[in-house]
């Protein structure tokens, strides 16, 4: 196999690895962003709110809790679609490097 095709197999290994990292971080994310779509929903039900700071639990303000949310809720989401913009990157310079390996090793 030629020096050319083994770093460039490397280098497609890597952006897999990359796109893996990224998926974690963007589940995680979604997954940040559900729990406080969930905060959110039950905030209306409810009469108190509450927000815990370190290891205390304190009474809030239910209008201030609930903006606090939506702005995390919104750099979240920002943080979300830049890592999938990444990640489309990626998969895209993965495939034009596995589409010249594959017609190197044919």
């Amino acid at each position: 196999m030629e020096k050319e095709t083994e770093e460039k197999i490397s280098q497609l290994t890597q952006l897999e690895q990359n796109a893996h990292q990224f998926l974690n971080q963007r589940q995680l994310l979604q997954t940040q962003i559900l729990e406080i779509e969930s905060a959110l929903n039950e905030l209306k039900t409810t009469e108190n709110s509450y927000k815990i700071i370190g290891n205390i639990m304190i009474s809030a303000n239910k209008d201030n809790l609930e903006k606090e949310l939506k702005s995390k809720e919104e750099m979240l989401n920002m943080k979300v679609n830049s890592i999938e913009k990444q990640e489309k990157k990626i998969k895209e310079k993965a495939s034009e490097l596995q589409k010249e390996v594959m017609e190197k090793l044919k």
